[in-house]
């Protein structure tokens, strides 16, 4: 048996630019392992859950951080930490939405090293996957939470093609309401993928959770001034208010006047692989009033679609509850 107490052999690059760092992604393709902060990377490659020839620490290429002014809002490395997202001033005075959520990522020690493009990037959280076992995502025949047997309760409860597994990320949520976009490069070429398009169910693709394809690199997120000083809400649902993923999150963006809504976009996470916009609240509140009764009469339209596992049944009142809270907050 190998041991888990130690990395496996492979070779390391620690490129400082980006045009480097491109260069060895293109080259290497699926052999190479893109790293920024390492949270989820290490304990996947010490379990030996996955194994690669080469990991690319990107940590080095001060381009890939900072957060910065742009035309039309602002743009953040990929490799800027979640604390510096968290206490960022522009960020906490304009999208405190983002904030928010990235200071309820896991612990502060995580936070000062895991990066925004981490934690929107990590793979699925599902035991059974990670544990090395061949379900569909691995390229076996079953999904083993999908079972009567299954450990499911942390799980999905939206389009659960083939996998049941549920994104864990706090972020994601946030930067979909913030209708923010996502540059990806290549060696030869940039493309811009809007947040909402950057995660991939098991639907289209069972192996992959975002876009990204060998030899591209997120390089940094945009977010526009369209929901700027918006009226925000975030809560996440967790066993332990410390390092745990959520059950449950939820990312909200109003446009508000004179106590009515004008617009809104509302995100839950772990609810299904990606995260979940529930337009059909948005368009039921737009021009009604911010208030609780105007949440109670939508609440349930939240969940319609919903298809419970044997355990995980008690997210479906949790995520009303948080569409609810975010409504009449």
């Amino acid at each position: 048996m190998p041991s888990h107490d130690v990395m496996p052999n492979m070779e390391l690059y620690q490129p400082v630019q980006v045009e480097d760092a491109l260069a060895i992604a293109d080259r290497l393709a699926d052999r190479g392992w893109l790293v920024g902060g390492g949270q989820d990377t290490y304990g996947w490659l010490k379990d030996r859950a996955k194994s690669v020839d080469a990991m690319i620490d990107l940590s080095a290429i001060e381009e890939l951080r900072g957060v910065r002014d742009i035309d039309d809002g602002i743009e953040i490395g990929a490799l800027t930490t979640l604390t510096e997202v968290a206490n960022n001033d522009i960020i906490k005075s304009r999208y405190s939405l983002l904030s928010s959520a990235a200071g309820r990522v896991a612990s502060p020690q995580i936070r000062n090293i895991g990066t925004l493009g981490g934690n929107v990037s990590q793979d699925v959280r599902c035991w059974y996957y990670r544990r090395g076992l061949s379900c569909y995502r691995a390229g076996g025949n079953l999904c083993y939470a999908d079972t009567p047997q299954g450990m499911n309760r942390e799980h999905a409860l939206f389009e659960t093609s083939r996998c049941v597994a549920a994104s864990p990320s706090d972020t994601a949520p946030a930067l979909v309401a913030l209708d923010a976009s996502m540059v990806i490069r290549s060696l030869d070429s940039e493309r811009i993928v809007a947040a909402e398009d950057y995660f991939v169910g098991p639907a289209n693709d069972i192996e992959s959770t975002t876009v990204l394809r060998p030899g591209e690199i997120l390089t940094a997120v945009r977010i526009p001034s369209t929901w700027a000083n918006a009226t925000f809400y975030f809560e996440k649902v967790a066993d332990r208010n410390v390092w745990d993923f959520p059950l449950v999150n939820i990312a909200a963006a109003f446009k508000v006047s004179g106590g009515n809504i004008e617009d809104s976009r509302i995100v839950c996470g772990s609810v299904q692989c990606t995260p979940r916009r529930v337009t059909n609240v948005e368009n039921a509140i737009r021009g009604r009033a911010k208030n609780a009764e105007t949440a109670e009469s939508v609440a349930s339209m939240a969940t319609e679609g919903a298809r419970e596992l044997a355990h995980n049944g008690f997210k479906i009142p949790l995520m009303q509850n948080l569409v609810k809270k975010a409504i009449s907050a």
